[in-house]
């Protein structure tokens, strides 16, 4: 079955995911409702209407492709796939969310052929945006007026407002490292310490892939459980900014994981110069 363009993608995404950060925002600056999810991670009515929002517009543009999203998947709704869907996590960094840390994303992404073709990151606080322009080209735009006053002529994808991001060369006084806020662990550590990582940035959500995207960092390495729509948005954004993500031994990073209910295992992101250079 053939897949939407990059242009299609951007057309109808672009706009959707400036509505839906404004919808996150909303919440963000009022009370929390906050639930705890069965797997004892929290949800907030934000991830829930964010999700329904995004939902509905894919259904509607694309309605013969499953979507794999995160809230429906912890309610038990967990659809196979054929290797092609879109996966969906609305508000990456709810712990960041609720702790009024402005890090959370929105992740919307294309999976064809178990492989991420298409990504979204926004983070709504901060006014960022990466989209997937080319299966070569990256684009990052700097939204104004912390997404409160866009008009509708604002949210037509025009691909010359984007700044086109690349990964960076590999730094001759040693690689930067990525690492998550809310998970640090001993073998992350142990892993950046034998690749001689000279410095790390912290930071919360897909935005670490984003990082390495901008030539900000050159590493990001992940032992601990995430799932496939934490990374399957800002793997794509990377991919076509000329990054990588493979397994924690260095084979493909594939997405379409049913048998696991779409559970990732460890992996390793970065340039693909840094990949080459990587002690595994």
């Amino acid at each position: 079955m053939p897949h939407p363009s990059f242009n299609e993608l951007n057309s109808a995404l672009v706009p959707l995911a400036i509505e839906v950060g404004q919808l996150i925002l909303n919440y963000y600056h009022s009370d929390l409702v906050i639930e705890t999810k069965s797997d004892d991670s929290p949800v907030t009515l934000a991830d829930k209407a964010a999700e329904k929002l995004i939902i509905e517009k894919l259904t509607s543009c694309w309605p013969n492709t499953t979507i794999v999203a995160e809230e429906m998947c912890a309610a038990g709704h967990i659809p196979d796939t054929n290797g092609t869907f879109f996966l969906v996590d609305p508000l990456d960094g709810t712990k960041e969310f609720i702790n009024k840390r402005d890090e959370f994303t929105v992740n919307i992404a294309l999976i064809v052929n178990n492989l991420p073709y298409y990504g979204l990151v926004l983070t709504p606080a901060l006014g960022e945006l990466f989209i997937t322009l080319s299966s070569e080209s990256a684009g990052f735009l700097q939204l104004h007026g912390n997404m409160k006053d866009f008009t509708e002529n604002d949210k037509v994808f025009d691909s010359s407002k984007f700044t086109p991001i690349f990964v960076r060369d590999w730094p001759e006084t040693g690689p930067v490292g990525v690492v998550s806020r809310s998970h640090p662990d001993d073998t992350t550590a142990a892993f950046l310490k034998k690749n001689n990582v000279r410095d790390q940035i912290s930071a919360g959500s897909s935005l670490k892939f984003c990082q390495l995207a901008r030539g900000l960092a050159d590493l990001y390495p992940r032992f601990g459980p995430t799932m496939e729509w934490d990374t399957a948005a800002g793997h794509a954004v990377l991919s076509s900014a000329g990054g990588a993500l493979v397994t924690g031994t260095g084979d493909p990073f594939l997405y379409g994981k049913y048998d696991r209910k779409y559970l990732n295992g460890e992996f390793i992101a970065s340039s693909k110069e840094t990949l080459e250079k990587i002690q595994f």
